[in-house]
Protein backbone atom coordinates (compact mmCIF):
# COMPACT_ATOMS: atom_id res chain seq x y z
CA UNK A 1 0.00 0.00 0.00
CA UNK A 2 1.31 3.42 -0.94
CA UNK A 3 0.59 6.75 1.09
CA UNK A 4 1.14 10.32 0.29
CA UNK A 5 3.67 10.80 3.31
CA UNK A 6 5.57 8.01 4.76
CA UNK A 7 8.82 8.56 5.96
CA UNK A 8 11.29 8.53 9.59
CA UNK A 9 10.91 11.66 11.33
CA UNK A 10 12.76 11.11 14.38
CA UNK A 11 15.91 8.61 15.27
CA UNK A 12 19.07 7.85 17.17
CA UNK A 13 20.96 10.29 15.63
CA UNK A 14 18.79 13.40 16.48
CA UNK A 15 18.88 12.63 20.22
CA UNK A 16 21.62 14.48 22.31
CA UNK A 17 22.88 12.41 25.08
CA UNK A 18 24.67 15.33 26.58
CA UNK A 19 21.26 16.51 27.74
CA UNK A 20 19.89 12.66 28.80
CA UNK A 21 18.60 12.13 32.43
CA UNK A 22 21.74 9.56 32.41
CA UNK A 23 24.05 12.13 31.42
CA UNK A 24 27.17 12.24 34.01
CA UNK A 25 25.34 9.63 36.39
CA UNK A 26 27.14 6.36 35.46
CA UNK A 27 31.04 5.87 34.67
CA UNK A 28 30.35 4.56 31.45
CA UNK A 29 29.71 5.17 27.67
CA UNK A 30 26.29 5.10 26.48
CA UNK A 31 24.83 5.93 22.90
CA UNK A 32 20.85 5.51 21.90
CA UNK A 33 19.94 2.20 20.87
CA UNK A 34 16.69 2.72 19.27
CA UNK A 35 14.53 6.17 19.58
CA UNK A 36 11.70 4.73 18.78
CA UNK A 37 7.79 3.29 19.45
CA UNK A 38 5.92 7.59 20.12
CA UNK A 39 3.01 7.93 22.22
CA UNK A 40 1.16 10.53 20.21
CA UNK A 41 -1.39 13.36 20.56
CA UNK A 42 -2.26 16.53 19.10
CA UNK A 43 -1.28 19.96 21.57
CA UNK A 44 -4.25 22.47 22.37
CA UNK A 45 -2.33 24.59 19.96
CA UNK A 46 -2.92 22.24 16.70
CA UNK A 47 1.06 20.63 16.91
CA UNK A 48 1.81 16.93 17.45
CA UNK A 49 3.44 16.00 20.25
CA UNK A 50 5.38 12.44 19.90
CA UNK A 51 6.69 10.75 23.48
CA UNK A 52 9.33 8.92 22.11
CA UNK A 53 10.70 6.22 24.32
CA UNK A 54 14.77 6.74 24.15
CA UNK A 55 16.22 3.26 24.71
CA UNK A 56 19.91 4.44 26.06
CA UNK A 57 22.53 1.60 26.14
CA UNK A 58 26.20 0.92 27.20
CA UNK A 59 28.57 1.08 24.94
CA UNK A 60 30.47 -1.61 26.24
CA UNK A 61 28.14 -3.79 28.48
CA UNK A 62 30.35 -6.81 28.37
CA UNK A 63 33.74 -6.14 30.94
CA UNK A 64 35.55 -8.68 32.84
CA UNK A 65 34.18 -11.47 32.25
CA UNK A 66 30.27 -9.50 33.29
CA UNK A 67 27.38 -8.01 31.61
CA UNK A 68 26.38 -5.03 32.81
CA UNK A 69 23.10 -2.97 33.06
CA UNK A 70 21.94 0.16 34.23
CA UNK A 71 19.37 0.48 36.75
CA UNK A 72 18.02 3.43 38.69
CA UNK A 73 17.38 3.79 42.39
CA UNK A 74 16.27 6.09 45.12
CA UNK A 75 18.76 8.82 46.94
CA UNK A 76 18.29 11.94 49.00
CA UNK A 77 19.20 13.29 45.54
CA UNK A 78 15.96 11.96 44.53
CA UNK A 79 17.77 9.40 42.29
CA UNK A 80 20.54 7.47 41.24
CA UNK A 81 21.62 5.28 38.55
CA UNK A 82 24.43 2.34 38.84
CA UNK A 83 25.27 -0.69 37.13
CA UNK A 84 24.62 -4.26 38.02
CA UNK A 85 26.90 -6.81 36.62
CA UNK A 86 26.17 -10.69 36.08
CA UNK A 87 28.88 -13.17 34.82
CA UNK A 88 28.51 -14.17 31.24
CA UNK A 89 28.49 -17.70 32.46
CA UNK A 90 25.03 -16.95 34.16
CA UNK A 91 23.31 -15.67 31.27
CA UNK A 92 22.16 -15.67 27.60
CA UNK A 93 22.64 -12.93 25.01
CA UNK A 94 20.99 -13.95 21.84
CA UNK A 95 18.56 -11.45 21.78
CA UNK A 96 20.36 -8.06 21.47
CA UNK A 97 17.57 -6.14 23.21
CA UNK A 98 17.74 -8.10 26.52
CA UNK A 99 19.80 -10.96 28.33
CA UNK A 100 18.42 -13.99 29.88
CA UNK A 101 19.20 -15.46 32.75
CA UNK A 102 19.96 -19.35 33.07
CA UNK A 103 18.45 -21.85 35.45
CA UNK A 104 16.28 -21.23 38.04
CA UNK A 105 13.10 -22.93 37.06
CA UNK A 106 11.29 -19.48 35.32
CA UNK A 107 12.01 -16.90 32.95
CA UNK A 108 13.91 -13.75 34.35
CA UNK A 109 15.93 -11.40 31.90
CA UNK A 110 17.54 -8.00 32.40
CA UNK A 111 18.25 -5.32 29.56
CA UNK A 112 20.33 -3.91 27.71
CA UNK A 113 19.79 -0.52 27.69
CA UNK A 114 17.31 1.83 30.13
CA UNK A 115 14.80 3.65 28.51
CA UNK A 116 13.07 7.02 29.46
CA UNK A 117 10.67 9.39 27.75
CA UNK A 118 11.64 11.94 25.15
CA UNK A 119 8.69 14.90 23.80
CA UNK A 120 9.23 15.60 20.46
CA UNK A 121 7.27 18.64 18.72
CA UNK A 122 6.12 17.89 15.62
CA UNK A 123 4.46 20.45 12.98
CA UNK A 124 0.23 20.01 12.94
CA UNK A 125 0.80 17.51 9.72
CA UNK A 126 3.82 15.97 11.45
CA UNK A 127 6.51 16.17 8.68
CA UNK A 128 9.07 17.34 10.71
CA UNK A 129 10.20 18.37 14.61
CA UNK A 130 9.28 21.64 15.10
CA UNK A 131 10.88 21.37 19.23
CA UNK A 132 12.57 18.70 20.86
CA UNK A 133 11.97 19.40 25.09
CA UNK A 134 14.79 17.57 27.05
CA UNK A 135 13.60 19.58 29.84
CA UNK A 136 10.26 17.99 29.93
CA UNK A 137 11.82 14.18 29.46
CA UNK A 138 10.19 11.50 31.86
CA UNK A 139 12.41 9.26 33.32
CA UNK A 140 12.33 6.95 36.37
CA UNK A 141 11.43 7.58 39.93
CA UNK A 142 10.03 4.80 41.70
CA UNK A 143 11.26 1.50 42.49
CA UNK A 144 8.83 0.25 40.18
CA UNK A 145 10.80 1.69 37.21
CA UNK A 146 14.17 1.12 38.07
CA UNK A 147 14.87 -0.26 34.57
CA UNK A 148 13.41 2.18 32.60
CA UNK A 149 10.01 4.09 31.95
CA UNK A 150 8.91 2.45 28.15
CA UNK A 151 6.12 3.16 25.53
CA UNK A 152 3.80 5.43 26.23
CA UNK A 153 0.05 5.74 24.54
CA UNK A 154 -1.46 8.66 24.78
CA UNK A 155 -5.54 9.47 24.89
CA UNK A 156 -7.52 12.95 25.15
CA UNK A 157 -10.56 12.14 27.11
CA UNK A 158 -13.00 15.35 27.33
CA UNK A 159 -10.13 17.74 28.25
CA UNK A 160 -7.97 15.55 30.23
CA UNK A 161 -4.43 13.65 28.58
CA UNK A 162 -4.03 10.37 29.59
CA UNK A 163 -0.53 8.60 29.08
CA UNK A 164 -0.03 5.00 30.31
CA UNK A 165 3.14 3.62 30.28
CA UNK A 166 5.25 0.34 30.73
CA UNK A 167 7.19 0.86 34.10
CA UNK A 168 9.81 -1.89 34.22
CA UNK A 169 11.44 -3.32 37.57
CA UNK A 170 12.26 -6.74 39.41
CA UNK A 171 9.20 -5.79 41.29
CA UNK A 172 6.85 -5.87 38.52
CA UNK A 173 6.35 -4.97 35.00
CA UNK A 174 3.50 -3.09 35.44
CA UNK A 175 1.39 -0.77 33.67
CA UNK A 176 1.26 3.18 34.99
CA UNK A 177 -0.60 6.56 34.17
CA UNK A 178 0.19 9.92 33.78
CA UNK A 179 -2.33 12.92 33.62
CA UNK A 180 -1.87 16.18 32.27
CA UNK A 181 -3.86 19.13 30.91
CA UNK A 182 -2.04 20.30 28.36
CA UNK A 183 0.66 17.14 27.81
CA UNK A 184 3.35 18.82 28.75
CA UNK A 185 3.46 18.69 32.54
CA UNK A 186 2.78 15.18 33.68
CA UNK A 187 1.65 13.54 36.85
CA UNK A 188 2.37 10.18 37.77
CA UNK A 189 -0.39 8.73 39.42
CA UNK A 190 1.34 5.45 39.92
CA UNK A 191 0.53 1.87 38.97
CA UNK A 192 -2.82 0.87 36.86
CA UNK A 193 -2.06 -2.70 36.02
CA UNK A 194 -0.33 -5.34 37.34
CA UNK A 195 2.28 -7.70 36.34
CA UNK A 196 2.93 -8.13 32.62
CA UNK A 197 -0.21 -6.79 31.40
CA UNK A 198 1.31 -4.52 28.57
CA UNK A 199 0.07 -2.07 25.57
CA UNK A 200 -2.63 -0.88 27.87
CA UNK A 201 -4.87 2.13 25.26
CA UNK A 202 -7.65 3.82 26.89
CA UNK A 203 -10.12 5.12 24.77
CA UNK A 204 -10.41 8.32 23.29
CA UNK A 205 -13.67 9.07 24.32
CA UNK A 206 -15.99 7.75 27.25
CA UNK A 207 -18.71 4.30 26.46
CA UNK A 208 -21.54 4.13 28.59
CA UNK A 209 -20.25 6.88 30.86
CA UNK A 210 -16.97 5.01 32.06
CA UNK A 211 -13.34 5.14 30.75
CA UNK A 212 -12.55 2.14 28.27
CA UNK A 213 -9.12 0.64 27.68
CA UNK A 214 -7.51 -2.06 25.73
CA UNK A 215 -5.01 -4.25 27.53
CA UNK A 216 -2.81 -7.26 26.88
CA UNK A 217 -2.10 -9.74 29.66
CA UNK A 218 0.74 -12.13 28.88
CA UNK A 219 1.25 -15.17 30.39
CA UNK A 220 2.91 -18.58 29.24
CA UNK A 221 -0.07 -21.12 29.09
CA UNK A 222 -3.06 -20.72 27.25
CA UNK A 223 -5.91 -22.99 26.69
CA UNK A 224 -6.98 -24.29 23.71
CA UNK A 225 -10.06 -23.70 21.40
CA UNK A 226 -12.39 -26.43 19.75
CA UNK A 227 -11.36 -27.85 16.64
CA UNK A 228 -12.44 -26.27 14.05
CA UNK A 229 -12.83 -22.81 15.80
CA UNK A 230 -12.22 -19.94 14.04
CA UNK A 231 -9.55 -18.37 16.75
CA UNK A 232 -6.48 -19.29 17.47
CA UNK A 233 -4.90 -19.54 21.53
CA UNK A 234 -2.60 -17.60 22.19
CA UNK A 235 -2.12 -13.45 23.28
CA UNK A 236 -5.29 -11.32 22.86
CA UNK A 237 -6.17 -7.95 23.35
CA UNK A 238 -8.77 -8.00 25.62
CA UNK A 239 -11.21 -4.67 27.36
CA UNK A 240 -11.75 -3.40 30.91
CA UNK A 241 -13.53 -0.55 32.11
CA UNK A 242 -13.11 1.99 34.65
CA UNK A 243 -15.15 5.21 36.33
CA UNK A 244 -12.44 7.28 37.03
CA UNK A 245 -9.26 6.11 34.63
CA UNK A 246 -7.24 4.71 37.79
CA UNK A 247 -9.70 1.65 38.79
CA UNK A 248 -10.14 -0.73 35.69
CA UNK A 249 -12.12 -3.82 35.98
CA UNK A 250 -11.78 -6.56 32.99
CA UNK A 251 -14.68 -6.96 30.71
CA UNK A 252 -16.21 -10.38 30.51
CA UNK A 253 -16.47 -10.44 26.71
CA UNK A 254 -13.36 -10.95 24.78
CA UNK A 255 -12.01 -8.21 22.58
CA UNK A 256 -9.63 -8.76 19.51
CA UNK A 257 -8.51 -12.28 19.12
CA UNK A 258 -5.72 -14.15 16.82
CA UNK A 259 -7.51 -15.88 13.90
CA UNK A 260 -6.91 -19.18 12.87
CA UNK A 261 -7.44 -18.20 9.16
CA UNK A 262 -3.43 -16.67 9.22
CA UNK A 263 -0.35 -17.05 11.20
CA UNK A 264 0.66 -13.64 10.46
CA UNK A 265 -1.79 -12.67 13.62
CA UNK A 266 -0.11 -16.02 15.69
CA UNK A 267 0.64 -13.31 18.83
CA UNK A 268 -1.02 -10.00 18.86
CA UNK A 269 -1.44 -7.02 21.09
CA UNK A 270 -2.45 -3.17 21.17
CA UNK A 271 -1.33 -0.39 18.96
CA UNK A 272 -2.82 3.04 19.20
CA UNK A 273 -5.59 4.11 21.31
CA UNK A 274 -9.19 3.58 19.87
CA UNK A 275 -10.78 6.59 18.51
CA UNK A 276 -14.07 7.13 17.55
CA UNK A 277 -15.19 7.32 13.63
CA UNK A 278 -18.97 7.43 12.41
CA UNK A 279 -18.85 3.87 11.92
CA UNK A 280 -17.29 2.74 15.36
CA UNK A 281 -14.41 2.67 16.90
CA UNK A 282 -11.24 2.38 15.07
CA UNK A 283 -8.60 0.19 16.24
CA UNK A 284 -4.96 0.14 14.98
CA UNK A 285 -3.04 -3.13 16.57
CA UNK A 286 -0.12 -5.13 15.88
CA UNK A 287 0.15 -8.66 14.69
CA UNK A 288 3.27 -10.86 15.02
CA UNK A 289 3.94 -13.97 12.85
CA UNK A 290 6.45 -16.42 14.14
CA UNK A 291 10.46 -15.84 12.11
CA UNK A 292 13.25 -15.62 14.09
CA UNK A 293 14.13 -14.59 17.49
CA UNK A 294 12.08 -11.41 17.26
CA UNK A 295 9.06 -12.37 14.19
CA UNK A 296 7.81 -9.94 11.72
CA UNK A 297 5.61 -6.99 12.99
CA UNK A 298 3.13 -5.46 11.02
CA UNK A 299 0.37 -3.56 12.13
CA UNK A 300 -3.73 -4.42 11.59
CA UNK A 301 -7.04 -2.64 11.99
CA UNK A 302 -10.63 -3.49 13.44
CA UNK A 303 -13.84 -1.30 13.95
CA UNK A 304 -15.23 -1.66 17.25
CA UNK A 305 -19.00 -1.43 17.78
CA UNK A 306 -19.13 2.10 19.43
CA UNK A 307 -21.77 0.96 22.41
CA UNK A 308 -19.72 -2.83 22.94
CA UNK A 309 -16.55 -2.58 21.97
CA UNK A 310 -16.32 -5.96 22.45
CA UNK A 311 -18.09 -6.77 19.22
CA UNK A 312 -15.88 -6.13 15.92
CA UNK A 313 -17.58 -4.90 13.18
CA UNK A 314 -14.84 -5.47 10.33
CA UNK A 315 -11.52 -6.03 10.66
CA UNK A 316 -8.53 -6.93 7.83
CA UNK A 317 -6.09 -10.12 7.66
CA UNK A 318 -4.33 -8.01 5.31
CA UNK A 319 -1.83 -5.15 7.27
CA UNK A 320 -2.17 -1.61 7.30
CA UNK A 321 1.42 -1.07 7.06
CA UNK A 322 4.25 -3.37 7.32
CA UNK A 323 7.99 -3.23 8.13
CA UNK A 324 9.36 -0.44 5.53
CA UNK A 325 13.64 -1.65 5.01
CA UNK A 326 13.65 1.25 2.59
CA UNK A 327 13.23 3.95 5.07
CA UNK A 328 15.83 2.15 7.45
CA UNK A 329 18.38 2.40 4.49
CA UNK A 330 20.12 5.22 5.42
CA UNK A 331 20.75 4.06 9.43
CA UNK A 332 21.89 0.06 8.03
CA UNK A 333 24.71 0.71 10.13
CA UNK A 334 22.66 1.49 13.67
CA UNK A 335 20.12 -1.41 12.76
CA UNK A 336 19.97 -4.18 15.75
CA UNK A 337 16.73 -6.40 14.31
CA UNK A 338 14.48 -5.74 11.22
CA UNK A 339 11.03 -6.21 10.64
CA UNK A 340 9.37 -4.79 12.71
CA UNK A 341 6.70 -1.84 12.65
CA UNK A 342 5.21 -0.99 15.51
CA UNK A 343 1.97 1.54 15.66
CA UNK A 344 1.60 3.60 18.88
CA UNK A 345 -0.04 6.97 17.74
CA UNK A 346 -3.15 7.90 15.52
CA UNK A 347 -4.44 11.62 15.11
CA UNK A 348 -7.03 12.91 12.92
CA UNK A 349 -6.06 15.31 10.04
CA UNK A 350 -9.25 15.66 8.03
CA UNK A 351 -9.54 13.56 5.04
CA UNK A 352 -6.47 11.17 6.23
CA UNK A 353 -5.07 10.13 9.36
CA UNK A 354 -1.47 10.57 10.90
CA UNK A 355 -0.18 7.39 12.22
CA UNK A 356 2.88 7.29 14.18
CA UNK A 357 4.89 4.20 14.27
CA UNK A 358 8.55 2.75 15.55
CA UNK A 359 10.44 1.11 12.95
CA UNK A 360 12.74 -1.68 13.30
CA UNK A 361 12.52 -0.96 17.47
CA UNK A 362 15.32 2.41 16.07
CA UNK A 363 13.31 5.35 14.65
CA UNK A 364 9.87 7.02 14.41
CA UNK A 365 7.63 6.92 11.59
CA UNK A 366 5.13 8.72 10.52
CA UNK A 367 2.32 8.00 8.25
CA UNK A 368 -0.65 9.74 6.31
CA UNK A 369 -3.48 6.85 5.77
CA UNK A 370 -6.33 8.06 3.86
CA UNK A 371 -10.02 7.31 5.80
CA UNK A 372 -10.62 6.22 2.52
CA UNK A 373 -8.65 2.71 3.61
CA UNK A 374 -10.91 2.40 6.62
CA UNK A 375 -14.55 2.60 4.47
CA UNK A 376 -13.66 -0.03 1.55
Amino acid sequence: MSFRFDRLVFSPRDVELSRSPLAGKIDAETYVLGAFNPGMTRLPHGNLLLMVRVAEALRTPIVDGHIHAIRWEASDKGGDYTLDAWPLDFVDTADPRKFMMRGGGWKVMALTSLSWLLPVELSADGRGVVAVHYDRAIAPRASYQCYGVEDARISKVGDRYLMTTCSVSPERHSTTLYTSDDAIEWTLQGIVLDHQNKDMLIFEGLVGGKYWAQTRPLGDLYFAYPPGSEWRAGPSINLASSPDALHWKPYDKPGIRPHSATMATARMGGGAPPILTDKGWLSLWHGVEPLGVVGIYRTYWSLLDREDPSIVVRSSHDPLLEPAPGLTEPLRDLMYIDNVVFTTGIADAGDHYVVASGEADLACRITHVPKTVFSS
